[in-house]
């Protein structure tokens, strides 16, 4: 069974001036699609066929085949991604807030922090969020690289700071971009369900 796009979770026009329904139609419609068709072109000719997502990932990753890797992390990344935002305007709330106390001192300096490794990271790749044991930790990868494949990075939210998330809205403005959605569009509700452990279940597929 083939590899599909998802669907987004909202309409692409729910996010007025945070996120514009172009951005959505060449980030989600043309750009995840891209790494959907590439994945599915390659999977048969590494012998994967019939392999879940985060398989494929795994694999392509301990078999040094590059391409795949970074097609189907780039799937995988980006499924979670449209996850990470919401239109509502959600505030961290329960288990998920306390932890943002304990281990950043508050949100403002969670949010602070996670703004300072999006913004300052270094040409393409994801601003995250992710669990370590029982602690939360913020770090950056580069390219399509995703925490499923590195020891104490359980994800919980990322930031994805490709110029394509945002050039549109944005232009070069990455601090602005990074600043509304932290400040306006972030689904805190699916960040606290990761907080279980099992955040790559639900970008997964197959």
């Amino acid at each position: 069974m083939a590899f599909v796009l998802p669907d987004l979770p909202y309409a692409k026009d729910s996010f007025g001036s945070i996120l514009s329904a172009e951005i959505f139609d060449y980030h989600h419609g043309k750009h995840h699609q891209a790494y959907v068709t590439q994945t599915n072109d390659q999977v048969g000719p590494a012998g994967l066929e019939g392999a879940s997502l985060s398989e494929v990932i795994a694999k392509a990753k301990a078999g040094g085949n590059a391409k795949l890797f970074n097609a189907s992390a780039q799937v995988w990344n980006h499924s979670f991604y449209w996850q990470c935002l919401s239109p509502e305007g959600q505030q961290p709330t329960g288990k998920l807030k306390d932890m943002i106390v304990r281990d950043f001192g508050s949100q403002d300096e969670l949010l602070a922090k996670l703004k300072a490794e999006s913004v300052g990271h270094f040409a393409s790749g994801w601003g995250w969020l992710v669990l370590d044991g029982d602690t939360l930790k913020i770090t950056s990868l580069h390219d399509a690289d995703t925490p499923m494949v590195h020891d104490g990075m359980k994800p919980l939210l990322t930031l994805d700071v490709w110029e394509h998330a945002y050039y549109i809205d944005y232009r070069n403005a990455r601090p602005n971009y990074v600043d509304a959605l932290l400040g306006k569009a972030i689904n805190w509700e699916f960040v606290a369900m990761n907080l279980d452990g099992k955040g790559v279940s639900r970008a997964d597929q197959g």
